[in-house]
């Protein structure tokens, strides 16, 4: 997957965004960058990633973030099947005391 999207131009946003040193940095970059709906997406599906990561239901998973069953799914598979990424920010965040 990663060579699919892997280019000059996707190399100097994820740069741009390895330069941000705080959230609030983060919510000027990406409220420029991004529509709200693109963003709640991706703080949605980190949150699915995060409940399925502790082991929750599909059901529990659904109410806690009115996510669908097939966002939930698709991101399970990125999980097992995937490059790791959620699991790399998972543990940082843990090793900083920001996630249990």
């Amino acid at each position: 997957m990663i060579d699919k999207i892997k280019s000059d131009s996707m190399d100097l946003l994820f740069e741009a965004i390895l330069t941000l040193e705080s959230v609030d940095d983060c919510y000027k970059f990406f409220d420029d960058l991004c529509t709200s709906i693109e963003l709640k997406a991706f703080a949605q599906r980190l949150h699915v990633a995060k409940l399925l990561d502790e082991h929750r239901v599909y059901n529990s998973i659904v109410t806690e973030t009115g996510a669908s069953t097939a966002t939930i799914s698709r991101v399970n598979r990125s999980l097992k099947d995937g490059n790791d990424g959620y699991n790399i920010v998972f543990d940082r965040l843990k090793k900083k005391d920001l996630l249990k």
